[in-house]
């Protein structure tokens, strides 16, 4: 049976407030069998014939209720109760069950109401979805054909789309879905599959011995289409790199890496900036996990020789996490990369970045100035895109006209006009900068500085009385300038435009569930050009390491800054090309802090460790 697509009708349960029933149906609702059938018996009606139906019209033909029962909830609806919604009107009346409301919101869908208790779900079909995937989705399968490979679930929400969206995607099966009591389905889910899940070496060592798998081992560059096809659509292939999925995104990585080497594949994910090594997948089981990241991001899976870049979307329990797939031809086959983007744990919001107090002020200064330019710098993945987004959301006004240009657009905003670097189609940040100048905007960000041109432009917004905010690569605020200068720009144009540089860097917050005091030993007090009389009252803290952060000490990410901004005496000195350490020493007597004094300030409050600071900072000189 297929899926029904989000019915057009007023139709789902949230959208019910206002429905009417039309003299006509209700003439054909008067011709409807009694409400109340005969003790055991369930009125069978096509789920076809419900679909797209008002509320009350699918309650009454399913039996449920009454043309007099629909239009006293109607007019309750209309005058003491008014928005509440119909199907929660006749539960209060008494005349249906929340169960009832349930089943009519699945006819609405197109789909059958099931009473799963009373099936006998055999363990093939059990096994048909892993345990993860099961409790992940709040799902559980009823009927599965491994012929054809169809299978049918049951939902607890007849409006939980991407579960069968991501099921398709991820596990390659033709999916039905059908809708059952939430209690039922939860009971189920408890007897098949609580505390049940697969290691890694057994689903590797399954995988391993299917024979689509083993026709394509060792083949080299002769393997015909049909076979890569048949390997990547290959159930344990499917199940492996949904189970590698899962963990990542249950261990908060940011990326997932699968590397070809000579005699092995290996397999890491980035864990708060840092790679860790899983145990890798046997060496034939590589073709078919890229050919079936290719198949999901839509990439050509014939094409071996060159890189391509794709997206794969997936909702993982009701969260939405985009997955950006980039694919590189090696000397021993393709290298994959999957950056994962969690947008339930981005924090979009200047209050909740880790900027200080004072740092906050000063950040909330600089972004409402009426023009200028503001440059976040530090190396990639450093934070600057969340820390830009932060300080556009709090711009993001009615009055306000914002737009951007990315290298990618990372995560949708509304209110933003947002739009894609491509340079095969010679669409490049200078291309979209010049455009952008005849939208009549307020505010533009520029992803990214790479070339003259591009500043160029960017300086000639700021002068017509655009907020340019924009990044660069360098290690410092100070040394932002002297980047910019190399590139081409003329000094009297930096000293007119630039308001502020911030430097940022991320370091690793330490584990709250095994944090401990400690006393640094002196070696690790001079890598911050420390001496012990220099810390006498101070504590330090670190990680023990424990189950929650995966044995490292550190769980979670923040950021420290390094904010310097211009007045007329900086700017003299940029004129006079002052180098990166006097400008830096002229910035601190103005209060800046730099980005070691930051990490230190995060050591003595215990949030962070002295290895991460001293990893992510350089000293002062």
């Amino acid at each position: 049976m297929p899926i029904a697509a989000p019915s057009p009708y007023p139709g789902s349960h949230a959208t019910l407030r206002a429905a009417r029933l039309p003299e006509d149906q209700s003439r054909e609702t008067a011709r409807m069998p009694p409400p109340n059938p005969p003790s055991g018996a369930k009125p069978t009606v096509n789920p076809d014939e419900l679909k797209g139906r008002r509320f009350g019209r699918v309650l009454a033909k399913l039996g449920k209720v009454t043309r007099e029962q629909v239009h006293e909830a109607l007019a309750l609806q209309q005058g003491a109760r008014k928005g509440e919604a119909v199907g929660q009107l006749l539960v209060g009346l008494g005349y249906i069950t929340q169960e009832d409301v349930q089943e009519a919101l699945a006819g609405q869908q197109g789909m059958r109401y099931l009473h799963v208790k009373e099936l006998a779900i055999s363990d093939a079909t059990a096994a048909a979805l892993p345990a993860e995937t099961a409790n992940t989705y709040g799902v559980i399968p009823v009927e599965f054909d491994p012929q054809t490979r169809r299978l049918t679930i049951a939902l607890k929400d007849p409006e939980n789309f991407k579960a069968v969206d991501d099921l398709r995607m991820l596990m390659g099966f033709k999916v039905t879905a059908v809708v059952a009591p939430a209690s039922e389905v939860d009971e189920i889910l408890r007897t098949k599959y609580a505390n049940k899940s697969t290691s890694m070496q057994a689903i590797y060592a399954e995988a391993s011995q299917s024979d689509a798998i083993a026709a394509v081992a060792g083949r080299g560059d002769s393997i015909d289409l049909s076979s890569l096809e048949s390997a990547a659509s290959d159930n344990k292939v499917v199940q492996l790199l949904n189970a590698v999925l899962m963990q990542a995104i249950r261990d908060k990585a940011s990326d997932i890496h699968f590397e070809p080497f000579e005699s092995e594949f290996k397999m890491r994910y980035r864990i708060d900036g840092v790679l860790y090594e899983m145990i890798p997948p046997p060496k034939q089981l590589a073709l078919p996990i890229v050919s079936r990241v290719k198949v999901m991001a839509k990439l050509n899976i014939a094409e071996r020789r060159l890189p391509q870049d794709g997206r794969i979307e997936l909702h993982i329990g009701g969260v939405p996490i985009d997955l950006r797939v980039a694919v590189l031809p090696t000397m021993f086959g393709e290298s994959v990369v999957l950056r994962v983007l969690d947008r339930s744990n981005v924090q979009l919001s200047l209050d909740r970045i880790g900027l200080r107090e004072d740092d906050l002020a000063s950040m909330r200064t600089i972004i409402n100035k009426p023009n200028g330019i503001v440059v976040v710098t530090g190396p990639t993945g450093s934070g600057k895109t969340t820390t830009l987004y932060a300080a556009l959301n709090e711009l993001n006004q009615p009055d306000v006209k914002i737009l951007t240009a990315e290298d990618p657009v990372e995560y949708d905003i509304e209110g933003l006009i947002q739009c894609q670097v491509n340079t095969e189609q010679e669409l490049t940040f200078a291309r979209l900068l010049r455009s952008f100048l005849r939208q009549d905007p307020d505010i533009i960000l520029v992803g990214e500085i790479r070339d003259l041109e591009t500043a160029q432009i960017a300086i000639q917004a700021s002068l017509t009385g655009h907020l340019v905010f924009t990044t660069l690569h360098t290690n410092d605020a100070p040394a932002s300038i002297l980047r910019l200068v190399d590139l081409g720009v003329e000094t009297f144009l930096l000293t007119a435009t630039i308001e502020a540089i911030v430097a940022q860097r991320l370091v690793r917050r330490i584990c709250v569930h095994c944090k401990e005091q400690y006393q640094p030993t002196e070696e690790q007090l001079m890598e911050l050009s420390l001496k012990p009389a220099d810390v006498v009252n101070q504590t330090f803290c670190r990680g023990r390491g424990c189950d929650k952060c995966n044995r490292s000490g550190y769980r979670g990410r923040l950021a420290i800054f390094e904010i310097m901004q211009l007045d007329d005496d900086m700017r003299e000195l940029i004129m006079q090309q002052a180098s990166t350490a006097i400008l830096r020493a002229e910035a601190r007597k103005r209060g800046m802090r730099t980005l070691r004094e930051s990490g230190l300030l995060s050591i003595y409050e215990g949030q962070t460790t002295i290895d991460e600071v001293v990893r992510e900072t350089i000293v002062e000189e």
